[in-house]
């Protein structure tokens, strides 16, 4: 029998033993691996600019004050610690501007919700013909700047020549006063919802058509028509959009401030601790205490983060998210 010659015996370039392929290190590509930093850099760089600094500035007037020399002084700069949280905290002016806050979220965030889920719904049915220009006639207020959206409604609730005014007389409701006393909290509450109503219209819309054809070819199956299709198959779909839309709106509420300062020269009942924001922003540029109105910012925004957490949390326990 013939012998099969052995294979040559590989070795090393130092005819050694070659290591094993697992062991051999392989080149690094340092620069593949710094493609996703110099990706994200812009984005972190303003961030930090115009969230993360600002944050920092605030916090850091808000433990500082003012003091005056005498009458004619010039005003100098101290570090007061928490002095100002403690007056914040016990300030009549900011009580009232928050309570007013939390009603204003009770009057505007259901009847939004309500009117955008009840558009999502309909528009997104087969029953309704030109969706996309109904969809468009709905987004629109969205479109058009808070101020001159509150400039509008401000000639609308002038009770010489508003409209509603006319039409309320003339059903013998008297002259409204829309601007004064606590409709006026009402008057405000009116243009939000008929400026985000479309906006969070066109988030649950995109909720349902992220939904399955199946799911509703399924339900259709089963009988149902498109009233019961609405009310128990899309509706609960929308929980979890409808949970992130008041988070939204509760966030947008608390920074309250464009409505109340432009009706401020028409009314009487709009004051400078109407909402923490304008009070805040009186007592910087009106009182000429820019550590107390930090101090107003940074309190109001902890509150803004609890109630949203809270909400979120719950939401989540639910299995709303």
């Amino acid at each position: 029998m013939s012998q099969v010659a052995a294979p040559p015996r590989r070795t090393g370039p130092d005819g050694g033993t070659p290591r094993p392929a697992s062991r051999r290190r392989a080149p690094r590509r340092i620069g593949v691996r710094a493609v996703p930093y110099v990706m994200v850099a812009p984005f972190t760089a303003f961030f930090a600019l115009f969230f993360l600094v600002p944050i920092g500035i605030a916090v850091y007037q808000s433990l500082h004050g003012t003091e005056r020399a005498g009458l004619l002084g010039k005003p100098k700069d101290v570090f007061v610690g928490l002095g100002n949280y403690a007056e914040v905290l016990t300030d009549p002016g900011f009580h009232s501007g928050l309570l007013r806050v939390l009603g204003y979220v009770l009057l505007t965030i259901p009847v939004m919700l309500v009117l955008s889920a009840g558009f999502a719904l309909i528009l997104d049915s087969g029953i309704v013909r030109l969706r996309r220009l109904h969809r468009l006639a709905i987004f629109l207020p969205y479109a058009i700047p808070v101020v001159v959206a509150t400039l509008v409604w401000g000639f609308f609730y002038q009770p010489e020549f508003s409209p509603i005014a006319g039409a309320l007389r003339s059903l013998g409701f008297g002259t409204p006063e829309l601007l004064e006393g606590g409709a006026l909290l009402g008057s405000i509450a009116n243009v939000a919802v008929w400026q985000w109503t479309g906006y969070n219209m066109i988030i649950l819309i995109a909720a349902l058509q992220a939904v399955p054809v199946s799911v509703y070819e399924a339900a259709r199956l089963d009988g149902c028509g498109e009233l019961a299709l609405a009310l128990r198959v899309k509706l609960p779909m929308l929980v979890p959009a409808m949970l992130l839309a008041f988070i939204f709106s509760l966030i947008g509420a608390f920074q309250l401030f464009n409505e109340p300062a432009v009706l401020r020269p028409l009314s009487s009942s709009v004051t400078a601790d109407y909402t923490p924001n304008l009070y805040a922003y009186s007592k910087a540029f009106t009182d000429a205490q820019p550590g107390y109105a930090a101090a107003i910012a940074v309190v109001l925004a902890l509150a803004t983060f609890a109630f949203s957490f809270v909400f979120l949390r719950a939401g989540q326990r639910k299995g709303a998210l």
